[in-house]
């Protein structure tokens, strides 16, 4: 299976394994792994090598000998050029197989626990879903106009794409259409991304331009949101810079119906990139947590009150903690225009708690973490004087999950109860999981 040689000239054939977690598949070639992009499990294909180092080589799929039951058409025809997704040669049971698998080995190898049970993965619609996004603008001499988009993969050149199948409308139709517009602007080869996110009711595009545009692209813009119906932001410095190109500062929105609730966010404010699984992620994370009327929770990493408005909803009354002052005040900004009073909002640096502010003496019933992918490490010995009966972890990233749910368990004497994987980003690498622990 392959050839020693150093310099292969041609493709090699290589029998797929198994898949690594980010959706390469895995051969062995003379007791070296070779990451494989384009296959899947039990395909044998051709490839050719890309890289090679001390512990592993790299390849790239040429032609498809023996193609798997799970392999199929992807539906974007730029897969393969563009960066923007890994997985679309796999059919989405597959996909959830392979997050799931990544979950489960980096539970075992990193944290040593495995869940007394595993849920069904959360998962939806899995074209047209992102709603928010960094696309990157260049204008490229050789071909005469400028690109709007992703970068191509393992380069730092922008992929020259007509559209977009996983970019939430209209955004991704508009990819051309945008290229189009910044190519005709006075000041385009200084416009340098376009931040994108899409609410309920209105889509914001933030524009970051390195020098001053002048009044006939300011029209254009405008005459293109019009057209488009969207809303430009112009973003001349850093994000303090940030404003609408019409003067009109109003918020974005997205629901969340099932519990009766509106939450206003910003363009650069984080947000689930997937509504349709964030809906479904936090009714998964209520039932878990099965919060009761008498009961007080606290919400850590708490962002715009995403899981502690509809927390606020059923006990007596919710925590939010959250390191960015701005999020905690459209956080209590969303909590007046949902009608509800009985949360609290503090601003607190999580990695590195103080324990000094009176939230910090309570008891609480449950605690509920949702950290960036750096993890929940620092904020976890507090978690014991907490003593909450149920934690829930809400995570982005399997290895820091691991970390942490092995210190829960290990060190601090919780029992993984269920755990699984949320499809937030289908076609791609990213796995995003949820995990319950009982006292």
């Amino acid at each position: 299976m392959g050839r020693s040689a150093s310099r292969p000239v041609a493709p090699e054939t290589f029998t797929i394994d198994t898949s690594a977690h980010d959706g390469r598949g895995i051969a062995h070639d003379a007791g070296k792994v070779v990451f494989v992009s384009g296959a899947l499990p039990g395909e044998q294909v051709e490839a050719l090598r890309r890289r090679r180092k001390g512990g592993f080589d790299e390849a790239e799929t040429v032609k498809v000998l023996t193609p798997s039951k799970h392999r199929v058409e992807p539906k974007c025809a730029h897969f393969g050029i563009c960066g923007g997704c890994a997985m679309q040669h796999a059919s989405i049971p597959m996909q959830l197989e392979i997050k799931q698998q990544a979950l489960a080995d980096n539970l075992e190898r990193i944290g040593r626990v495995s869940p007394a049970r595993w849920l069904t993965p959360l998962h939806a619609t899995p074209w047209h879903y992102r709603r928010r996004a960094r696309l990157s603008c260049r204008y490229v001499d050789k071909k005469g106009r400028s690109l709007v988009g992703f970068r191509e993969r393992g380069s730092p050149y922008v992929a020259d794409l007509m559209n977009c199948e996983i970019l939430a409308p209209p955004v991704g139709q508009l990819l051309k259409p945008l290229a189009a517009l910044i190519g005709s602007l006075q000041a385009g080869r200084s416009c340098a991304q376009i931040e994108v996110a899409v609410g309920d009711d209105v889509t914001a595009l933030v524009l970051r331009h390195l020098s001053p545009l002048p009044e006939s692209d300011l029209d254009a813009l405008g005459q293109f949101a019009a057209t488009h119906r969207v809303r430009f932001y112009l973003q001349p410095g850093g994000y303090d810079t940030i404003h609408p190109l019409d003067g009109n500062a109003g918020q974005l929105m997205f629901r969340l119906p099932a519990h009766q609730i509106e939450i206003g966010f910003q363009p650069t404010d984080f947000i689930q990139v997937n509504g349709a699984v964030n809906r479904a992620m936090v009714d998964l994370a209520l039932e878990l947590l099965a919060p009761e009327t008498q009961e007080h929770h606290l919400d850590l990493f708490c962002g715009l009150g995403n899981f502690t408005l509809p927390l606020a909803r059923q006990c007596s009354a919710v925590t939010g903690v959250e390191g960015d002052d701005d999020l905690v005040a459209r956080a209590r900004t969303n909590a007046r225009h949902n009608d509800i009073d009985n949360c609290d909002f503090h601003v607190a640096n999580l990695f590195e708690p103080a324990g000094t502010e009176p939230w910090y003496a309570r008891r609480y019933d449950g605690v509920l973490l949702d950290p960036p992918r750096a993890g929940a490490k620092e904020i976890l010995p507090w978690i014991p004087r907490w003593d909450p009966s149920r934690v829930l972890y809400v995570s982005c990233h399997p290895g820091t999950l691991a970390r942490d749910a092995g210190e829960l368990v290990h060190t601090h004497g919780y029992r993984l109860v269920a755990a699984g994987i949320m499809d937030m980003f289908p076609h791609t690498a990213h796995v995003e999981s949820i995990a319950l622990f009982e006292r």
